[in-house]
């Protein structure tokens, strides 16, 4: 996932030649029956869960189930499926760039989240501090990372170029771990945008959590939905924006 280039840097009062890890960029066209259907910009890691996890939280598919056949050959994912929910003839590009996300979804025609998950404020904090030391993370400054989590047990981290392409990948590991979403929690190091409000709504995901902030569009969306949303979890902090009611603080042993 990293290459190393050749770079100048300029420390102080002097340059110096070097070379620096930076992190790969896959450009991966997705093909369904035949047709291509959108190119991504991603990291070349979890490509599987990429693949399932788009096209679930997309609404192309209902189920993992629907999915005959998935193929994947260097940049190029077929897939077979039955009778896809979505017109296939829409073709566009997913850019990594933190404002590149895209979204098919209106999320006018979104369902209620029915959860009644109710999590302590210190599953958020053990949540993002368990990837926090994250080694790519940490050299490069580059990826975004996405935990699912049920109670304080990891279901599923990645790492990722863009924050939607996170959650997309935890969103496809637990649809093939057969995961109940409406039991489980999202905690993320990228704001939290409309985009990846919507994403969570579809999967029926109840929370999430980010290290950063949180969209005014982000927030509207969760209290169509019932989403749960909390941003800047920082030190033993966080906000709150939408649906409190999940958040409480049960466990004091961390006081």
């Amino acid at each position: 996932m990293l290459k190393k280039f050749n770079c100048l840097k300029f420390n102080a009062n002097n340059f110096i030649k070097s070379k620096h890890e930076v992190v790969e960029e896959l450009p991966l066209s997705i093909f369904i029956n035949g047709r291509h259907f959108v190119t991504a910009m991603i990291s070349p890691q979890m490509v599987r869960e990429f693949v399932i996890g788009y096209l679930f939280s997309e609404k192309v598919i209902k189920n993992i189930k629907k999915i005959e056949s998935l193929q994947i050959e260097k940049n190029i994912a077929k897939v077979i499926i039955n009778n896809p929910l979505k017109v296939l003839s829409v073709k566009k590009l997913i850019v990594s760039g933190c404002g590149g996300g895209s979204s098919f979804l209106d999320e006018l025609k979104l369902p209620k989240i029915s959860s009644n998950l109710k999590i302590d404020v210190s599953d958020i904090f053990s949540g993002l501090k368990s990837f926090l030391n994250s080694d790519l993370h940490r050299i490069t400054g580059g990826v975004h990372i996405v935990g699912l989590f049920h109670k304080k047990a990891v279901i599923c981290i990645s790492e990722d170029l863009g924050r939607h392409n996170a959650l997309d990948k935890v969103i496809g590991c637990g649809l093939i771990k057969n995961v109940d979403f409406k039991t489980t929690f999202v905690v993320c190091t990228g704001r939290i945008s409309f985009d990846m409000a919507l994403k969570c709504s579809v999967a029926s995901i109840p929370i999430i959590a980010s290290r950063g902030a949180t969209t005014s569009l982000a927030i509207e969306i969760a209290e169509k939905t019932g989403l749960t949303t909390v941003g800047f979890v920082r030190g033993r902090r966080m906000n709150i924006y939408t649906n409190g009611k999940r958040i409480c603080r049960i466990d004091t042993r961390d006081r």
